[in-house]
Protein backbone atom coordinates (compact mmCIF):
# COMPACT_ATOMS: atom_id res chain seq x y z
CA UNK A 1 0.00 0.00 0.00
CA UNK A 2 1.59 3.05 -1.03
CA UNK A 3 2.45 6.43 1.90
CA UNK A 4 0.73 9.41 1.90
CA UNK A 5 3.89 10.97 1.84
CA UNK A 6 4.94 9.38 -1.70
CA UNK A 7 1.84 10.38 -2.64
CA UNK A 8 1.38 13.77 -1.44
CA UNK A 9 2.86 15.57 -4.06
CA UNK A 10 1.10 13.61 -7.29
CA UNK A 11 -2.01 12.93 -5.99
CA UNK A 12 -2.97 16.79 -5.09
CA UNK A 13 -6.21 17.59 -5.93
CA UNK A 14 -6.65 18.66 -9.78
CA UNK A 15 -7.91 22.57 -9.90
CA UNK A 16 -11.32 22.76 -10.61
CA UNK A 17 -12.15 23.82 -14.43
CA UNK A 18 -13.40 27.62 -15.61
CA UNK A 19 -17.07 28.26 -14.70
CA UNK A 20 -19.75 26.85 -17.75
CA UNK A 21 -21.02 30.29 -17.08
CA UNK A 22 -18.70 31.87 -19.77
CA UNK A 23 -20.13 34.67 -22.20
CA UNK A 24 -22.65 33.35 -24.88
CA UNK A 25 -20.35 35.22 -27.47
CA UNK A 26 -17.23 33.62 -27.00
CA UNK A 27 -18.80 30.43 -26.16
CA UNK A 28 -20.96 30.25 -29.24
CA UNK A 29 -17.84 31.13 -31.81
CA UNK A 30 -15.88 28.62 -30.23
CA UNK A 31 -18.52 26.17 -30.80
CA UNK A 32 -18.74 27.35 -34.33
CA UNK A 33 -15.01 26.45 -34.80
CA UNK A 34 -15.31 23.34 -33.52
CA UNK A 35 -18.49 22.46 -35.62
CA UNK A 36 -16.70 20.82 -37.93
CA UNK A 37 -14.36 18.61 -36.02
CA UNK A 38 -17.10 17.88 -33.64
CA UNK A 39 -19.39 16.27 -36.59
CA UNK A 40 -16.29 14.63 -38.06
CA UNK A 41 -15.74 12.64 -34.35
CA UNK A 42 -19.44 12.04 -34.18
CA UNK A 43 -18.57 10.13 -37.63
CA UNK A 44 -15.75 8.26 -36.35
CA UNK A 45 -18.10 7.02 -33.14
CA UNK A 46 -16.19 8.95 -30.68
CA UNK A 47 -17.17 11.89 -29.46
CA UNK A 48 -15.47 13.23 -26.49
CA UNK A 49 -16.17 17.09 -25.40
CA UNK A 50 -13.92 18.26 -22.68
CA UNK A 51 -15.32 21.64 -20.27
CA UNK A 52 -14.60 23.96 -23.19
CA UNK A 53 -17.83 21.92 -24.43
CA UNK A 54 -21.40 23.88 -24.83
CA UNK A 55 -22.80 24.81 -21.34
CA UNK A 56 -25.32 22.36 -19.69
CA UNK A 57 -28.08 23.08 -17.74
CA UNK A 58 -27.68 22.38 -13.85
CA UNK A 59 -29.63 18.97 -12.57
CA UNK A 60 -29.03 16.75 -11.28
CA UNK A 61 -27.77 13.56 -11.83
CA UNK A 62 -29.51 9.97 -12.22
CA UNK A 63 -26.33 8.16 -10.83
CA UNK A 64 -26.19 10.38 -7.30
CA UNK A 65 -26.73 8.62 -4.51
CA UNK A 66 -27.41 5.55 -6.41
CA UNK A 67 -25.62 2.05 -5.60
CA UNK A 68 -22.42 1.51 -6.79
CA UNK A 69 -19.59 -1.34 -6.87
CA UNK A 70 -16.11 -1.41 -8.09
CA UNK A 71 -13.44 -3.64 -9.26
CA UNK A 72 -11.44 -2.58 -6.51
CA UNK A 73 -10.40 0.07 -3.74
CA UNK A 74 -7.31 1.52 -2.69
CA UNK A 75 -8.32 0.94 0.69
CA UNK A 76 -11.19 1.98 2.72
CA UNK A 77 -10.66 5.44 3.36
CA UNK A 78 -11.61 5.76 -1.05
CA UNK A 79 -14.80 3.44 -1.41
CA UNK A 80 -16.71 3.22 -4.62
CA UNK A 81 -19.54 5.53 -3.26
CA UNK A 82 -17.56 8.71 -2.98
CA UNK A 83 -17.83 8.97 -6.54
CA UNK A 84 -21.68 9.45 -6.76
CA UNK A 85 -21.85 11.47 -3.35
CA UNK A 86 -22.27 14.83 -5.11
CA UNK A 87 -19.15 16.00 -3.32
CA UNK A 88 -15.98 17.14 -5.58
CA UNK A 89 -14.30 16.82 -2.87
CA UNK A 90 -14.36 12.78 -1.95
CA UNK A 91 -13.21 10.16 -4.43
CA UNK A 92 -12.92 6.77 -5.28
CA UNK A 93 -9.74 5.52 -6.31
CA UNK A 94 -9.16 1.63 -7.44
CA UNK A 95 -6.09 -0.83 -6.64
CA UNK A 96 -2.92 -0.44 -9.23
CA UNK A 97 -3.64 -2.16 -11.86
CA UNK A 98 -5.04 -1.88 -15.46
CA UNK A 99 -8.87 -2.70 -16.35
CA UNK A 100 -10.62 -1.54 -13.19
CA UNK A 101 -14.05 0.11 -13.48
CA UNK A 102 -16.76 1.42 -11.11
CA UNK A 103 -20.28 1.09 -11.83
CA UNK A 104 -23.48 2.13 -10.78
CA UNK A 105 -26.75 0.88 -11.30
CA UNK A 106 -29.77 3.72 -11.76
CA UNK A 107 -32.47 1.42 -10.76
CA UNK A 108 -34.34 0.52 -14.52
CA UNK A 109 -33.68 1.22 -17.74
CA UNK A 110 -33.08 4.76 -18.23
CA UNK A 111 -31.98 7.22 -21.49
CA UNK A 112 -28.65 8.21 -21.02
CA UNK A 113 -27.30 11.82 -22.93
CA UNK A 114 -24.31 12.50 -20.80
CA UNK A 115 -21.66 11.04 -18.18
CA UNK A 116 -19.65 13.55 -17.04
CA UNK A 117 -16.38 12.04 -15.51
CA UNK A 118 -14.33 14.26 -12.65
CA UNK A 119 -10.92 12.25 -12.59
CA UNK A 120 -8.04 13.29 -10.16
CA UNK A 121 -4.39 13.21 -11.12
CA UNK A 122 -4.44 9.46 -10.81
CA UNK A 123 -6.71 8.95 -14.44
CA UNK A 124 -7.16 6.44 -17.09
CA UNK A 125 -5.37 6.65 -20.15
CA UNK A 126 -7.50 4.73 -22.25
CA UNK A 127 -11.16 3.54 -20.58
CA UNK A 128 -14.56 2.40 -22.32
CA UNK A 129 -17.74 3.32 -21.14
CA UNK A 130 -20.51 1.07 -21.27
CA UNK A 131 -24.05 0.21 -20.54
CA UNK A 132 -25.89 -2.63 -19.28
CA UNK A 133 -29.36 -3.65 -18.91
CA UNK A 134 -29.07 -7.03 -16.52
CA UNK A 135 -25.28 -5.76 -15.29
CA UNK A 136 -23.89 -8.89 -16.79
CA UNK A 137 -23.94 -8.40 -20.44
CA UNK A 138 -21.89 -5.22 -21.55
CA UNK A 139 -22.10 -2.86 -24.85
CA UNK A 140 -19.52 -0.24 -24.96
CA UNK A 141 -20.59 2.76 -26.46
CA UNK A 142 -17.87 4.68 -26.19
CA UNK A 143 -13.86 4.31 -26.36
CA UNK A 144 -12.47 7.47 -24.94
CA UNK A 145 -9.08 8.99 -23.81
CA UNK A 146 -8.69 10.41 -20.06
CA UNK A 147 -7.44 13.40 -18.44
CA UNK A 148 -7.09 14.64 -15.41
CA UNK A 149 -9.49 16.96 -14.65
CA UNK A 150 -13.62 17.26 -16.01
CA UNK A 151 -14.82 15.21 -18.96
CA UNK A 152 -18.04 15.29 -20.13
CA UNK A 153 -19.27 12.53 -22.97
CA UNK A 154 -22.35 12.99 -24.96
CA UNK A 155 -24.37 9.79 -25.57
CA UNK A 156 -27.24 8.48 -26.95
CA UNK A 157 -27.58 4.93 -24.76
CA UNK A 158 -30.25 3.06 -22.75
CA UNK A 159 -29.27 1.37 -19.77
CA UNK A 160 -30.28 0.09 -15.55
CA UNK A 161 -26.24 0.13 -15.38
CA UNK A 162 -23.43 2.10 -16.64
CA UNK A 163 -19.82 1.05 -16.45
CA UNK A 164 -16.25 3.23 -16.94
CA UNK A 165 -13.55 0.08 -17.65
CA UNK A 166 -10.04 1.65 -17.26
CA UNK A 167 -8.61 -0.22 -19.69
CA UNK A 168 -5.07 1.58 -18.90
CA UNK A 169 -3.35 4.13 -16.15
CA UNK A 170 -1.61 6.89 -16.62
CA UNK A 171 0.11 6.71 -13.50
CA UNK A 172 1.61 4.09 -11.33
CA UNK A 173 -1.20 4.33 -8.87
CA UNK A 174 -4.81 2.84 -9.43
CA UNK A 175 -7.42 5.13 -11.75
CA UNK A 176 -9.63 7.64 -9.28
CA UNK A 177 -12.70 9.68 -9.92
CA UNK A 178 -13.86 12.84 -7.41
CA UNK A 179 -17.15 12.11 -9.27
CA UNK A 180 -19.07 9.75 -11.61
CA UNK A 181 -22.30 11.13 -13.20
CA UNK A 182 -24.89 10.04 -15.51
CA UNK A 183 -27.73 11.96 -16.94
CA UNK A 184 -30.88 11.24 -18.96
CA UNK A 185 -34.13 10.62 -17.97
CA UNK A 186 -34.97 7.95 -15.26
CA UNK A 187 -37.04 4.80 -16.39
CA UNK A 188 -39.47 3.17 -13.77
CA UNK A 189 -38.15 0.31 -11.97
CA UNK A 190 -40.32 -2.66 -12.40
CA UNK A 191 -41.45 -4.23 -9.36
CA UNK A 192 -42.99 -7.80 -9.67
CA UNK A 193 -46.71 -8.01 -8.91
CA UNK A 194 -46.63 -8.81 -4.79
CA UNK A 195 -42.99 -7.93 -3.56
CA UNK A 196 -42.27 -6.26 -0.52
CA UNK A 197 -39.93 -3.46 0.31
CA UNK A 198 -37.91 -4.80 2.41
CA UNK A 199 -34.13 -5.38 1.83
CA UNK A 200 -33.40 -8.92 2.31
CA UNK A 201 -32.60 -12.11 0.30
CA UNK A 202 -31.99 -15.71 2.88
CA UNK A 203 -30.16 -18.98 3.25
CA UNK A 204 -31.85 -21.87 4.86
CA UNK A 205 -28.98 -24.19 6.26
CA UNK A 206 -30.15 -27.12 8.79
CA UNK A 207 -28.11 -28.99 11.26
CA UNK A 208 -24.88 -30.36 9.54
CA UNK A 209 -22.67 -32.01 12.64
CA UNK A 210 -21.73 -31.00 16.05
CA UNK A 211 -17.73 -30.61 17.58
CA UNK A 212 -15.91 -29.25 20.14
CA UNK A 213 -13.98 -26.82 17.27
CA UNK A 214 -13.54 -23.17 16.68
CA UNK A 215 -12.00 -22.67 13.56
CA UNK A 216 -12.31 -18.83 13.82
CA UNK A 217 -11.25 -18.29 17.66
CA UNK A 218 -9.41 -21.49 18.10
CA UNK A 219 -8.04 -22.57 14.68
CA UNK A 220 -6.05 -25.76 14.36
CA UNK A 221 -7.21 -26.80 18.38
CA UNK A 222 -9.78 -30.07 17.72
CA UNK A 223 -11.37 -30.65 21.11
CA UNK A 224 -10.39 -26.93 22.29
CA UNK A 225 -13.89 -25.44 22.43
CA UNK A 226 -17.02 -25.80 24.24
CA UNK A 227 -19.34 -27.75 22.27
CA UNK A 228 -20.87 -26.43 18.62
CA UNK A 229 -23.44 -26.77 16.47
CA UNK A 230 -22.94 -26.08 12.56
CA UNK A 231 -25.13 -25.48 10.08
CA UNK A 232 -24.24 -25.18 6.13
CA UNK A 233 -20.47 -26.02 5.35
CA UNK A 234 -20.45 -30.25 6.26
CA UNK A 235 -17.10 -29.82 6.14
CA UNK A 236 -15.94 -26.88 9.48
CA UNK A 237 -14.20 -28.10 12.14
CA UNK A 238 -10.85 -26.85 13.42
CA UNK A 239 -8.58 -26.56 10.80
CA UNK A 240 -11.22 -24.85 8.62
CA UNK A 241 -9.99 -22.08 5.79
CA UNK A 242 -11.56 -20.77 2.74
CA UNK A 243 -9.53 -23.18 1.08
CA UNK A 244 -10.94 -26.56 2.72
CA UNK A 245 -14.75 -24.98 2.97
CA UNK A 246 -14.53 -24.15 -0.89
CA UNK A 247 -14.17 -27.63 -2.05
CA UNK A 248 -16.92 -28.91 0.55
CA UNK A 249 -20.70 -29.20 0.05
CA UNK A 250 -23.49 -27.80 2.53
CA UNK A 251 -26.66 -28.20 3.68
CA UNK A 252 -28.13 -24.58 2.80
CA UNK A 253 -30.97 -24.18 0.75
CA UNK A 254 -29.81 -22.54 -2.20
CA UNK A 255 -27.27 -24.73 -2.23
CA UNK A 256 -24.65 -22.14 -3.86
CA UNK A 257 -24.22 -21.18 -0.07
CA UNK A 258 -21.36 -22.98 1.64
CA UNK A 259 -20.73 -21.04 4.31
CA UNK A 260 -20.25 -21.82 7.92
CA UNK A 261 -22.44 -21.12 10.87
CA UNK A 262 -22.21 -22.18 14.39
CA UNK A 263 -23.63 -21.83 17.29
CA UNK A 264 -22.75 -23.21 21.29
CA UNK A 265 -25.24 -26.45 21.59
CA UNK A 266 -28.08 -26.07 23.50
CA UNK A 267 -29.06 -28.66 26.61
CA UNK A 268 -32.14 -29.62 27.60
CA UNK A 269 -31.66 -31.64 31.12
CA UNK A 270 -27.88 -32.00 30.19
CA UNK A 271 -29.39 -33.37 26.52
CA UNK A 272 -28.47 -32.18 23.13
CA UNK A 273 -31.07 -30.42 21.38
CA UNK A 274 -30.54 -29.04 17.93
CA UNK A 275 -32.94 -26.63 16.26
CA UNK A 276 -35.19 -27.61 13.69
CA UNK A 277 -35.81 -24.14 12.31
CA UNK A 278 -32.41 -22.67 10.82
CA UNK A 279 -33.09 -19.63 8.71
CA UNK A 280 -30.00 -16.77 8.02
CA UNK A 281 -31.22 -13.64 6.85
CA UNK A 282 -29.22 -11.14 4.96
CA UNK A 283 -30.90 -7.74 5.39
CA UNK A 284 -30.22 -3.66 4.78
CA UNK A 285 -32.01 -2.42 7.74
CA UNK A 286 -31.08 -0.54 11.03
CA UNK A 287 -29.81 2.00 8.47
CA UNK A 288 -31.27 5.30 6.35
CA UNK A 289 -32.26 4.31 2.75
CA UNK A 290 -29.31 5.97 1.40
CA UNK A 291 -27.32 3.58 2.81
CA UNK A 292 -29.18 0.32 1.89
CA UNK A 293 -28.87 1.64 -1.58
CA UNK A 294 -24.57 1.75 -1.41
CA UNK A 295 -24.76 -1.65 0.51
CA UNK A 296 -21.87 -3.60 -0.56
CA UNK A 297 -21.39 -7.28 -1.26
CA UNK A 298 -20.16 -9.12 1.46
CA UNK A 299 -16.60 -9.96 0.90
CA UNK A 300 -15.91 -14.23 0.39
CA UNK A 301 -13.29 -15.14 3.18
CA UNK A 302 -15.03 -12.61 6.08
CA UNK A 303 -15.22 -14.13 9.60
CA UNK A 304 -17.72 -12.57 12.46
CA UNK A 305 -18.59 -13.23 15.62
CA UNK A 306 -21.43 -11.87 17.35
CA UNK A 307 -23.05 -11.82 21.00
CA UNK A 308 -20.58 -12.52 24.30
CA UNK A 309 -19.62 -16.06 25.23
CA UNK A 310 -17.86 -14.15 28.16
CA UNK A 311 -20.85 -12.93 29.33
CA UNK A 312 -22.24 -12.90 33.17
CA UNK A 313 -25.29 -11.40 32.74
CA UNK A 314 -28.03 -10.46 30.62
CA UNK A 315 -26.58 -6.54 30.30
CA UNK A 316 -23.51 -8.13 29.19
CA UNK A 317 -25.00 -9.23 26.29
CA UNK A 318 -27.56 -6.90 24.36
CA UNK A 319 -27.35 -8.21 20.93
CA UNK A 320 -28.93 -12.21 21.51
CA UNK A 321 -32.21 -12.59 22.30
CA UNK A 322 -34.63 -15.60 23.14
CA UNK A 323 -38.37 -15.69 22.37
CA UNK A 324 -41.29 -18.02 21.39
CA UNK A 325 -42.59 -18.48 18.17
CA UNK A 326 -45.94 -18.31 18.20
CA UNK A 327 -46.90 -17.81 21.38
CA UNK A 328 -48.22 -13.71 20.98
CA UNK A 329 -47.28 -10.80 23.21
CA UNK A 330 -44.14 -13.38 24.97
CA UNK A 331 -41.41 -10.16 25.55
CA UNK A 332 -37.89 -11.31 24.06
CA UNK A 333 -35.22 -11.59 26.74
CA UNK A 334 -31.59 -11.96 26.82
CA UNK A 335 -31.76 -15.01 28.75
CA UNK A 336 -34.02 -18.00 28.05
CA UNK A 337 -37.94 -17.79 28.32
CA UNK A 338 -40.84 -20.29 29.07
CA UNK A 339 -42.04 -20.81 26.26
CA UNK A 340 -46.27 -22.46 26.50
CA UNK A 341 -47.07 -25.93 25.18
CA UNK A 342 -47.25 -25.87 21.45
CA UNK A 343 -44.59 -23.22 20.96
CA UNK A 344 -40.91 -23.22 20.32
CA UNK A 345 -38.39 -21.63 21.66
CA UNK A 346 -36.48 -19.14 19.53
CA UNK A 347 -33.01 -17.44 19.19
CA UNK A 348 -32.41 -14.22 17.04
CA UNK A 349 -28.40 -12.89 17.09
CA UNK A 350 -27.82 -10.01 14.57
CA UNK A 351 -24.96 -9.77 13.66
CA UNK A 352 -22.60 -6.25 12.51
CA UNK A 353 -22.75 -4.77 9.63
CA UNK A 354 -20.42 -2.18 9.24
CA UNK A 355 -16.89 -3.30 7.75
CA UNK A 356 -13.55 -1.44 8.33
CA UNK A 357 -12.98 -2.53 4.62
CA UNK A 358 -9.71 -4.08 4.42
CA UNK A 359 -9.55 -6.88 7.03
CA UNK A 360 -11.29 -10.19 6.81
CA UNK A 361 -10.61 -11.50 10.29
CA UNK A 362 -9.56 -9.12 13.52
CA UNK A 363 -7.27 -10.43 16.69
CA UNK A 364 -11.08 -10.03 18.74
CA UNK A 365 -12.86 -10.95 15.59
CA UNK A 366 -14.83 -8.56 15.93
CA UNK A 367 -12.95 -5.05 15.79
CA UNK A 368 -13.04 -5.29 11.79
CA UNK A 369 -16.50 -5.03 12.31
CA UNK A 370 -18.99 -2.29 13.84
CA UNK A 371 -22.61 -1.69 14.91
CA UNK A 372 -24.46 1.29 12.78
CA UNK A 373 -24.99 4.74 14.39
CA UNK A 374 -27.60 6.94 13.95
CA UNK A 375 -28.18 5.52 10.78
CA UNK A 376 -24.85 4.76 9.45
CA UNK A 377 -22.05 3.36 9.54
CA UNK A 378 -19.34 4.94 11.39
CA UNK A 379 -16.10 6.58 10.04
CA UNK A 380 -13.91 3.84 11.09
CA UNK A 381 -15.79 1.17 9.55
CA UNK A 382 -17.65 3.28 6.31
CA UNK A 383 -18.50 0.03 4.30
CA UNK A 384 -21.97 -0.88 5.22
CA UNK A 385 -22.87 -4.77 4.01
CA UNK A 386 -26.24 -6.92 4.54
CA UNK A 387 -27.00 -7.57 8.40
CA UNK A 388 -26.69 -11.08 8.97
CA UNK A 389 -29.57 -11.87 11.23
CA UNK A 390 -29.90 -15.69 12.75
CA UNK A 391 -32.73 -17.32 13.51
CA UNK A 392 -32.87 -20.77 15.47
CA UNK A 393 -35.50 -22.35 16.38
CA UNK A 394 -35.76 -25.09 19.21
CA UNK A 395 -38.17 -27.74 19.87
CA UNK A 396 -37.92 -27.20 23.41
CA UNK A 397 -40.66 -25.97 25.88
CA UNK A 398 -41.38 -25.53 29.44
CA UNK A 399 -38.89 -24.19 32.64
CA UNK A 400 -36.09 -22.53 31.20
CA UNK A 401 -34.14 -23.42 34.64
CA UNK A 402 -33.52 -26.72 32.82
CA UNK A 403 -31.64 -25.35 29.64
CA UNK A 404 -28.28 -24.46 29.48
CA UNK A 405 -25.59 -23.86 26.74
CA UNK A 406 -22.26 -24.99 26.04
CA UNK A 407 -20.75 -21.63 26.80
CA UNK A 408 -22.84 -21.23 29.98
CA UNK A 409 -26.82 -19.39 30.39
CA UNK A 410 -28.68 -18.26 27.65
CA UNK A 411 -27.25 -14.49 27.58
CA UNK A 412 -23.74 -16.24 26.43
CA UNK A 413 -25.61 -17.21 23.14
CA UNK A 414 -23.58 -15.91 20.64
CA UNK A 415 -22.47 -17.12 16.42
CA UNK A 416 -20.00 -17.26 14.11
CA UNK A 417 -19.82 -16.87 10.37
CA UNK A 418 -17.25 -17.63 7.77
CA UNK A 419 -18.28 -16.54 4.29
CA UNK A 420 -18.01 -18.79 1.82
CA UNK A 421 -21.05 -17.23 -0.84
CA UNK A 422 -19.48 -17.64 -4.23
CA UNK A 423 -18.94 -13.77 -4.80
CA UNK A 424 -20.97 -13.64 -7.89
CA UNK A 425 -23.91 -14.57 -6.37
CA UNK A 426 -23.33 -12.60 -3.23
CA UNK A 427 -23.04 -9.68 -5.17
CA UNK A 428 -26.05 -10.06 -7.51
CA UNK A 429 -28.28 -10.84 -3.97
CA UNK A 430 -27.15 -7.51 -3.06
CA UNK A 431 -27.59 -5.94 -6.25
CA UNK A 432 -31.52 -7.27 -7.20
CA UNK A 433 -32.21 -7.27 -3.24
CA UNK A 434 -30.68 -5.23 -1.12
CA UNK A 435 -29.89 -2.05 -3.00
CA UNK A 436 -33.26 -1.48 -4.54
CA UNK A 437 -34.46 -2.78 -1.35
CA UNK A 438 -36.67 -5.70 -2.67
CA UNK A 439 -37.46 -8.62 -0.31
CA UNK A 440 -36.27 -11.64 -2.19
CA UNK A 441 -36.15 -15.61 -1.58
CA UNK A 442 -33.58 -18.28 -0.70
CA UNK A 443 -33.21 -17.94 -4.61
CA UNK A 444 -31.96 -14.29 -4.55
CA UNK A 445 -35.47 -13.27 -6.30
CA UNK A 446 -38.38 -11.46 -6.04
Amino acid sequence: MRSFTLRSPLRSPVPRPPSRARSHSASGMLRRRLTGLVAAVVTAGALLTGTTGQAQAVDTPLSQGRPVTASSVENAAYPAGLAVDGNGGTRWSSAAADNQWIRVDLGANSAINRVVLNWEAAYASTYQLQVSADGTNWVTVRNATGAAGQQTLDLSATGRYVRVLATARATAWGVSLWEFQVFGTAGTQAVPPGAVRVAEFLADCPYSHRLPDDPIVLPGLPGGSHMHSFFGNNATDAFSDLGRLATSGGTCNPVTDISSYWVPTLYADNVPVEPTGTTFYYLGEGVRDDVIANTQPLPRGLRIVAGNAKATGPDDNTISRWSCLHAGEVNPSHNFVNCPAGTMLESYLDFPQCWNGKDLDSADHKSHMAYPVGGACPATHPVPVPKLRQVLRYPVTGDPSRLRLASGPGYTMHGDFFNVWPAAEMERRVRDCINPIVKCGADGRP
